[in-house]
């Protein structure tokens, strides 16, 4: 009984409390069963929420919860602080302040390592990393955490933007800042969205904390159909193709033909999105069960006909984000700030470091002067050039965002150089703005490929397997074994056929089907749900597969 206990109260590293995993909905029944009683007294239902939302974080993410507090702790106070404050310097310095402190902590658990790895090839220095969280926690605690490998903390990128959205919001006067902490901590860590989004805007989100609970027959369908559709996704779907072909051709790709290289990058866009998409629809519902309404994160990205499109459509949470506060203040599309090029230096610098070559900075030196010269020559020319940089820096730190590696910098410039490219093509392109169902298909068609090839470096955990998966399709790519390929993972691509053809079912067809379950009797749902949940027991893999934005 002791033990069983301990189970259920104390972090278990290899028992995570996620959304496929049957801990978790009795968890969730736990909450519902004492939310039930006290949802109507709100400053209550509040406190209990975040309580509750940190013990979920510390039963993922195990001591981790102390700087989710201490992350909840700073910003709250800074931001009042802020507000208050008469003085635009002060204010100034007040913002530079948490943005330091949560980048540095950010940069701490995220780039630690990248640091400490180019400095010692760099300079030749034999510099070890050293875990000053876990040192620190051991001194004041008494306890014997591994201070030699630092862990990167589960949802540290997605609550860190979340509280840098806050702050700024406040400093900018677009929002009042929240009165009491326990408020503040629950928007911070409100479990369903706490760990991989997606990112809520404090003023989406704080209004509806002080809101009546309402919850109407359609909405609990609605939030009954998002989580039955997630699970499917990301159990059903997702971990299925995932550990039966993508695991395996990209662990090994030298021993998968080109043709099968190609297969699991098309295969692995379809994991990504119903495991991500999946992940955010079970959050969006669990949400809306309790009350609370969590914007789209994602609206069929892959019917998108341009990069620039995709990009409206997939992580709409960070994609917005991106763009107010990183984009627009660079100057948009309209001109460049000394915000661009800091930022531009500060990309370059990672380049520097991630090659370990300083003469490239001689390089980007005389690029920079020529480009000086030539905006000298040719006035409107900075112009384009400013709003191009605004745009590839952008992507680049969303790339940079997922992680400190080349892989991350060529998926995120690939990126960037597919949005310059589109926006240069759509000036000059004979079909002006016509449209047509050829014209949209082959758009659809272009956008997919090119984001499934920039996936190639996403999906690697090395550029060395990034460039054995290109040489593979590019040198060993036989037509003949075709038919044995597809018999051979004939479930396989059976699978990722229907769940394309799912995601490019035209938006009528999913609003009936979605509707009808919506408007079903709750003995029709009910029975529903009862085969969803014995399909999925019945498919699971052996292992719970983690959500794949967990590690971002």
């Amino acid at each position: 009984m002791i033990s069983y206990l301990k189970d259920i109260l104390f972090f278990q590293p290899n028992q995570p409390l996620i959304f496929t995993g049957l801990f978790f909905w009795g968890f969730f029944a736990f909450v519902l069963s004492i939310y039930t009683v006290i949802y109507k007294q709100k400053p209550l239902r509040n406190a209990f929420l975040f309580f509750v939302s940190v013990f979920f974080y510390y039963k993922t993410s195990g001591i981790f919860f102390i700087l989710l507090l201490f992350t909840i702790f700073s910003d709250f106070n800074i931001a009042k602080l802020i507000y208050k404050t008469p003085s635009p310097t002060r204010k100034k310095w007040l913002l530079a302040l948490t943005i330091t402190l949560n980048l540095l902590l950010l940069s701490y658990f995220k780039y630690a390592y990248f640091y400490i790895d180019n400095i010692n090839h760099l300079f030749g220095t034999h510099f070890t990393p050293v875990n000053y969280f876990a040192q620190i926690i051991n001194i004041f605690s008494g306890s014997h955490f591994d201070i030699d490998k630092i862990i990167l903390p589960v949802g540290i990128s997605f609550y860190t933007f979340q509280t840098l959205s806050y702050s700024i919001d406040v400093y900018r006067g677009e929002l009042k800042p929240v009165d009491r902490f326990l408020d503040f901590g629950f928007y911070v860590s409100f479990f369903p969205q706490l760990v991989a989004g997606p990112i809520v805007r404090a003023s989406e989100f704080i209004p509806q904390i002080y809101q009546e609970y309402k919850l109407s027959k359609a909405e609990f369908g609605h939030a009954l159909f998002l989580i039955l559709n997630g699970l499917i996704k990301k159990m059903l779907i997702g971990d299925y193709i995932a550990v039966n072909f993508i695991d395996r051709v990209f662990d090994n790709p030298l021993s998968y033909s080109g043709f099968e290289n190609v297969m699991a990058l098309y295969a692995y866009s379809l994991q990504v999105y119903a495991d991500f998409s999946g992940y955010t629809d079970i959050a969006i519902g669990i949400a809306l069960l309790m009350g609370f309404r969590l914007s789209l994160n994602f609206n069929s990205p892959y019917k998108a006909a341009n990069v620039a499109d995709f990009w409206k459509r997939w992580h709409i949470s960070l994609s917005t984000w991106l763009k107010d506060y990183l984009y627009i203040p660079m100057g948009g599309n309209r001109s460049g700030t000394w915000f661009t090029y800091i930022a531009v230096s500060i990309i370059l610098s990672f380049v520097v470091l991630l090659s370990g070559k300083f003469w490239l900075i001689y390089i980007f030196a005389g690029l920079a002067g020529i480009l000086f010269w030539l905006t000298r020559l040719q006035p409107q020319f900075l112009h384009q050039i400013n709003t191009n940089i605004n745009l590839l820096v952008t992507m680049l730190i969303g790339g940079l965002w997922h992680g400190a590696s080349w892989q991350f910098v060529i998926w995120g410039g690939l990126n960037g150089i597919g949005l310059v490219v589109y926006k240069s093509w759509r000036k000059i392109s004979p079909f002006g703005k016509q449209s047509s169902f050829w014209g949209h298909f082959w758009g659809v068609l272009i956008t997919f490929n090119f984001i499934s090839f920039t996936r190639i470096w996403f999906r690697s955990d090395t550029m060395e397997g990034s460039y054995n998966i290109l040489n593979q399709i590019a040198n060993q790519f036989s037509f003949l074994i075709i038919p044995d390929v597809v018999w051979a993972f004939k479930t396989v691509f059976a699978m990722v056929l229907v769940g394309l053809i799912i995601h490019w079912l035209p938006t009528p067809i999913k609003e009936k089907y979605r509707g009808w379950f919506i408007q079903s009797s709750l003995l029709v749902q009910g029975i529903i749900t009862f085969l969803v949940v014995i399909l999925l027991y019945q498919t699971r893999t052996a292992e719970l597969q983690p959500f794949i934005y967990f590690q971002f």
